[in-house]
This record gives C-alpha cells, sequence and structure tokens, in this order.
C-alpha cells in the first residue's frame, strides 16, 4: 500500500509539472490534428497508460479514481491530450476482461503498445471456423495514429434464428485496418479522432468481448485478472473517459478567466470586470459546477470499488443514475464555458485564446453520444417509476 501511494503522489506531481507544458503545445497539436510526439513520451514515461493496465503486464492497477485524478488534472493544459489518454489507457483496463490470449498478442513483446476504439455497432460480422470475418468502416478513432492496435464494435449473428442481440468489441491488429485521416473538426482538434476501414478482417473468437460479460462482471479475463478492479461494469468505466476531461477543461478556464480578469478593465466604459455582477456570476457557477462533477465522480468511483471488493454487484437503479451522472457531466461543463466566453470580451473570439479553446473542446466533446444525457435522463425517471432499463451499456 506504501508504494502505491508513493506512486499516485509521483502520477499526480507529474500530471500538474505537465499542465502549463500541455498547454504551450496545444495550438501545434490542433493544427497538426494528433498529439505531438513529446505529449505521447511524457505520458508513456510518466506511466500513465499503465495506472489501470495490469500488474502482471507491468501495469500500476490502481483504482479509476487515481487514473481520473490524473486525466482532470491533464486537462487543464489540454482537453484533447487529456481526452486521448482517457480513451486510450481505458483500452489498457479493457483488454484485461478478454481471454488472456489476446494481451499476450498485444503485449508479448512490449506491454507499452497502445490500443485506440471505435464502439459503434457497424461492422459487418460473418462467423467462420474459429472466429469472424469482420469488415466495415468506424468513425471517431481517438489517438488512432499513436496505436497499433483497435478495438472495434460490431453485432453478431445469433447462432439460432430469433436469438437475442450479441454486441461485441473485436480486436483487430494494425496490419488489418486502415485509418482514414478525415478529422476536420472544430474542436479536440488534436485528438486525431479519424474513421477505421476493415476489409474481410479473420478475428478469431479469444480477440472479442462479448458486451453482457462485462455487464454481468464476469469475463474471460476475470481467470487471470483478479484483481477487484477488473470486475468493474465496462460501461461504467468507459463512458468516463469521454465525459470526465472536461471538467479538467472548466477548470482551466475558470484559472485562465481569473487570470485575465482580476485586473481587466473594460474598454468601452471604464468598468473594472471584477466588479461585473455577469463576470462574477460566470465563475461562481463554473467553479461550483468543477466541484460538483468530481464530488460525484469519485463518490461514484468508490462506491463502485466497494462493491467489487466485497462482491456485491451494483443494483440496475445504482447503475442506471451513475450512468446519467456522467452523460451530465458535458453538459453542465458546456453551460459553465459558454458564461466564461460571454464575459470575456472581445479577446475571447479568437481560436489562440485559452478560454475559446475551452469552448469549443468542451462543446466538441458534448456531441459524443455517451455525453447526451436526454435518453439516459428518460431511462433514470423510467426506471425509478418501475419500468425495466432501455440501456444495458451499464
Amino acid at each position: 500500500m506504501i508504494e502505491q501511494d508513493l506512486i499516485r503522489q509521483r502520477l499526480i506531481q507529474r500530471a500538474r509539472e505537465l499542465v502549463p507544458i500541455l498547454r504551450e503545445r496545444a495550438p501545434r497539436a490542433a493544427r497538426q490534428g494528433v498529439l505531438a510526439e513529446e505529449t505521447l513520451l511524457d505520458f508513456q514515461d510518466a506511466g500513465f497508460f499503465r495506472i489501470l493496465q495490469p500488474a502482471r503486464w507491468g501495469g500500476y492497477e490502481l483504482e479509476p479514481k487515481d487514473f481520473f485524478e490524473v486525466q482532470t488534472t491533464l486537462a487543464e493544459g489540454c482537453m484533447s491530450s487529456a481526452w486521448v489518454l482517457g480513451v486510450v489507457a481505458i483500452h489498457n483496463w479493457q483488454l484485461a476482461l478478454f481471454d488472456d490470449r489476446a494481451a499476450q498478442d498485444v503485449w508479448a513483446d512490449d506491454s507499452s503498445v497502445l490500443i485506440s476504439s471505435s464502439y459503434m455497432p457497424v461492422g459487418k460480422v460473418e462467423r467462420v471456423e474459429g472466429g469472424f470475418r469482420l469488415s466495415g468502416q468506424w468513425g471517431f478513432s481517438s489517438g488512432s495514429k499513436h496505436c497499433q492496435w483497435v478495438f472495434l464494435g460490431a453485432m453478431v449473428p445469433p447462432l439460432e434464428p430469433g436469438g437475442g442481440p450479441d454486441y461485441r468489441t473485436f480486436l483487430v491488429p494494425r496490419q488489418d485496418y486502415q485509418i482514414i485521416d478525415n478529422w476536420d473538426v472544430m474542436g479536440l482538434e488534436a485528438t486525431g479522432s479519424n474513421d477505421i476501414r476493415v476489409q474481410e478482417a479473420f478475428v478469431p473468437e479469444y480477440r472479442t468481448h462479448r458486451s453482457i460479460d462485462g455487464f454481468m462482471q464476469n469475463s474471460p479475463g476475470n481467470a487471470v485478472n483478479t484483481a477487484p478492479l477488473f470486475r468493474l461494469p465496462f460501461g461504467q468505466i468507459f463512458v468516463r473517459s469521454v465525459s470526465s476531461a472536461a471538467i479538467g477543461a472548466l477548470q482551466g478556464a475558470v484559472d485562465l478567466f481569473i487570470e485575465a480578469n482580476r485586473a481587466r478593465v473594460a474598454v468601452n466604459d471604464g468598468r473594472r470586470i471584477v466588479q461585473d455582477p455577469g463576470a462574477q456570476t460566470a465563475l461562481a457557477q463554473a467553479i461550483v459546477v468543477v466541484d460538483e462533477c468530481k464530488t460525484v465522480l469519485f463518490r461514484n468511483f468508490a462506491l463502485m470499488m466497494q462493491r467489487a471488493r466485497d462482491g456485491q454487484p451494483l443494483s440496475i437503479n445504482e447503475r442506471v443514475k451513475m450512468r446519467y451522472d456522467s452523460a451530465i457531466v458535458m453538459d453542465k461543463c458546456a453551460q459553465a464555458v459558454s458564461a466564461l466566453m460571454f464575459n470575456s470580451g472581445a479577446a475571447a473570439i479568437f481560436r489562440g485564446h485559452g478560454i475559446n479553446r475551452a469552448f469549443r473542446d468542451i462543446h466538441t466533446g458534448r456531441a459524443h453520444v455517451a455525453n447526451a444525457p436526454a435518453k439516459y435522463a428518460w431511462n433514470l425517471g423510467g426506471v425509478s417509476m418501475g419500468q425495466d432499463t432501455g440501456d444495458y451499456f451499464l
């Protein structure tokens, strides 16, 4: 435990040290549409990708709170960098849920190899001897150019007519897919979330992970990865990787707002911004949103880990509530950063302005399907009144 505490402290300290560095690199990374190689090396050297990786593959096997504290800290400097870390590092956790042969394929020669993803269920799947034939084109694979493997979502045809859907994640090596460089967006530019194209790739059965196994917290990899960390529901982990970076980005915007407006005087009327009720209110609301979102995030993970340690699964009601807790984060942060933007004066309309970047990044992240809160709100309301859940990515 003492060693893990020291690792936690080192990780957070290094993340804090990187905040101004990432902020300085952000404009160049955005222009290039991909993280700077220095940033990827910094993350590798710091061990950020190993936070949730199995110990048997060189990982730290820390808790989700530790990982998301690092992610939110890094996002204060660059949300794109934190987003890529969030998405890609979570895959090191998910790979531990696969049959162990999959991890051997990826990490046998180098345990620092990374995996990107696109979970949208658009793949065409054909059952063949020993596995599946996979084809299709998937969008939004963040950090894909930094990775040598990819997780891709698809529905497996039922073995029997009328059988239920079988959503799976397919693990595919770099030689079996093409990256389509089409990432041209208003925010999160440096995430390089390009399309992935696969044509008739063979995927062995053991390189697939069934969604129902992740939901039931009983995956093939649990045979060798026995820590409570790997008994958490998959649907409760991944969604945080695409919502939590907004918390840090909003904190970064708060810091920039204070720095820019502490002594600023409005050109038109000579009024000090520090005395402007609109600016004061926008700042106060943003500060509270950061605190609220972090508090709920860490409270939920504490409950998840306690249940995993005790061998007691979360109830459907708890999962549905936690799912909505994640989905609403980006909406809250988008509203808060909008108020900061609108109270930052004309200077904030320039793309190089830090709050402008946070505004664009958070609103872009809000477009992710996992961050559209309405349907998760409806589900929570319905389940709370006795209806069955309509969402099983929990």
